[in-house]
């Protein structure tokens, strides 16, 4: 952790010229692990029911960024298909520490992340109910977030240092992953984890030989779409941050190649597993970005019998609600392939296995588009 630490902080005042918030900020981050390690020692004697709760049957939303995961996870959790990770669960992951800065959430968002997020592209706080992959980020320093936002500008290339191929910390994440979910069920008196991972693309086989009961939600768009969209949250949070489009061209340039490689990676490592039978389909099920937005109820009748639940009355109003003003809705998200150095050909050549499989024939070129949180 403390050479992420130190790489994370060259790029803060190499590249951001950003030098003594980020030493607050590891004070911070020091105290708040060491509160949490004593707090977490007194969630086994305060609530006993943790050590007999088990994760069973969690429903995973797995797939890029900006395809539709973040509105499937907060509807699945809204509607009480199962409970999810409040960010603020994520950052506080002990139940007697949840319960006792509860109160302070208002003013904690202050200080909080989330507020460098544009509304447009991806609206969130600390109450909201976020991916799973922000648990492990503050866990360990490390992971998806990790690079995206902070290694990728490192002047050497850092990806093999999140390559599991080269460094796998499986184990340790999904060790993690189970504990936090446990306090997450016990804490929201529910027995049914919904969870959105991103990293967990890469590592499906692993993940369902962990969780053989896991039922997986792999989200697909035309990546012309995710692509461009995933570099506008991105670089909206880093230009409130840190002046991203300050920065010089040549730098810019750079991050923006290996972000996206990353990108195009994360798609072509869960289409390797899944060609390759690595995977086992009766516990995966591909989600149309389109479908969702166009058939909702349809895509819903299909995805509950795949969850082995029986809907509610109140959750079938809640799908024909949703339904409706899926088929309406239009994004307030605008962006530009060209801002970015993107092209849609090379996006389209490059992600030509994704077309073949999951979205043939290819959507017609773009030069902006839109999409609702992911």
């Amino acid at each position: 952790m403390l050479r992420r630490l130190s790489l994370a902080y060259g790029v803060l005042s190499g590249t951001f010229r950003v030098r003594f918030i980020p030493l607050f900020v590891v004070w911070l981050y020091g105290g708040l692990r060491a509160w949490v390690f004593v707090a977490q020692a007194l969630d086994n004697l305060v609530f006993p029911a943790l050590g007999r709760t088990k994760v069973e049957r969690p429903i995973v939303i797995v797939g890029n960024p900006r395809t539709g995961t973040t509105f499937l996870h907060r509807f699945l959790v809204e509607n009480r298909f199962g409970s999810g990770m409040h960010l603020y669960r994520s950052l506080y992951p002990s139940i007697v520490l949840q319960k006792v800065l509860r109160p302070f959430l208002p003013l904690l968002e202050k200080v909080s992340p989330a507020r460098f997020h544009k509304s447009a592209a991806h609206e969130t706080d600390l109450s909201s109910v976020e991916t799973d992959d922000v648990s492990v980020f503050f866990r360990y320093f490390d992971g998806f977030f990790l690079y995206g936002f902070f290694l990728a500008w490192d002047p050497e290339d850092r990806f093999p240092m999140f390559d599991p191929n080269v460094r796998d910390t499986t184990a340790r994440d999904f060790d993690w992953l189970e504990a936090a979910w446990r306090r997450s069920l016990v804490a929201q008196g529910s027995d049914r984890i919904v969870a959105k991972l991103f990293s967990t693309g890469p590592r499906t086989p692993a993940f369902l030989k962990r969780f053989p009961d896991a039922h997986i939600l792999y989200m697909v768009r035309d990546p012309v779409d995710v692509i461009p969209s995933t570099f506008s949250l991105v670089t909206g949070v880093l230009d409130k941050a840190f002046g991203y489009s300050t920065l010089p061209a040549d730098v810019r340039d750079r991050y923006n190649e290996r972000l996206y490689v990353a990108l195009v990676d994360l798609f072509r490592r869960f289409h390797a597993d899944w060609t390759s039978g690595r995977i086992d389909r009766s516990r995966v099920m591909v989600v149309s970005y389109d479908r969702m937005m166009q058939d909702f109820d349809g895509l819903m009748a299909e995805m509950i019998p795949f969850f082995d639940m029986h809907p509610t009355e109140a959750q079938l109003a809640a799908i024909r609600k949703t339904a409706h003003e899926q088929r309406a809705y239009q994004s307030k998200h605008t962006y530009k392939l060209e801002k970015y150095g993107l092209d849609a050909d090379r996006i389209r050549r490059d992600c030509a296995f994704v077309y073949e499989t999951w979205l043939t024939p290819a959507a017609p070129p773009v030069s902006a588009g839109s999409a609702e949180s992911a």
